[in-house]
């Protein structure tokens, strides 16, 4: 199917609910729906979810190679629960070894534009690769994330490669009390870095805790956060940067 934007039909997905979007993807789309994840909390929600209303609902998920051990273990969990196989998209070792061997392994501390290097190489280039298998790209983004992302619609189009993907984020207007509340009562499992004072969840090094009354992104490249003006985001949900 080619999508072709449809403002009535994203104005009828804005009042669906969690389920009812996650139900109606699928439905719909099949197999060129799918939820793609870091295994923060919003996507472990989401996946348990699908297992109700949508249970062959793809997942996908982008393996910098550079994650947490707690994170890959949250990812086993998550199979073995609902008895799926997560879909890795792996950065490319070409561009890996050329992008370390002109700038070292440790470029990100560097600069931000060799931060932004960096997730381009080991993020966003894999994302690409999995939203060419996508026409309904479900992501995890919530209002309450940080400012940059306060007027996150549940759905909206987007370009991909010159064509138009419906975007969804389920659980936009959901708060970080809504979700674990979600999680608690389900028994729905999570990355355990949460109950280490983590709030944002990504690369080893690139991610650390935060303090109570920061934002819920300060611990992403913290080492930016005295120069921080704009958004804190690898690039997935805005333009990449390249060096």
């Amino acid at each position: 199917m080619t999508i072709t934007e449809n403002r009535a039909l994203v104005d009828a997905l804005n009042e669906m609910g969690p389920e009812e979007l996650l139900q109606w993807a699928y439905e719909q789309h099949g197999d060129r729906a799918g939820i793609v994840t870091s295994f923060q909390d919003t996507g472990c929600v989401m996946i348990d979810m699908a297992h109700q209303v949508a249970p062959d609902l793809r997942v996908l998920t982008v393996d910098t190679l550079r994650l947490h051990t707690e994170t890959y273990g949250a990812i086993e969990a998550i199979e073995q629960r609902y008895g799926i196989a997560v879909e890795r998209f792996t950065p490319d070792p070409k561009a890996v070894s050329h992008m370390v061997q002109q700038h070292g392994e440790y470029l990100f501390f560097d600069s931000k534009a060799k931060q932004e290097f960096c997730c381009h190489v080991r993020k966003v280039e894999p994302n690409q690769r999995a939203l060419a298998t996508l026409d309904v790209w479900i992501t995890g983004l919530r209002q309450d994330q940080s400012d940059f992302r306060k007027a996150t619609p549940k759905a909206s189009y987007v370009q991909q490669e010159g064509r138009p993907l419906i975007k969804l984020a389920p659980l936009a207007d959901w708060s970080e009390e809504d979700v674990w509340r979600y999680i608690r009562e389900n028994n729905v499992p999570y990355n355990p870095l949460y109950d280490q004072g983590y709030t944002s969840i990504g690369c080893v090094i690139c991610t650390t805790p935060t303090l109570p009354g920061e934002d819920k992104r300060a611990g992403r490249w913290r080492w930016f956060n005295a120069l921080e003006k704009d958004a804190k985001e690898c690039g997935i949900h805005i333009h990449g940067s390249g060096i």
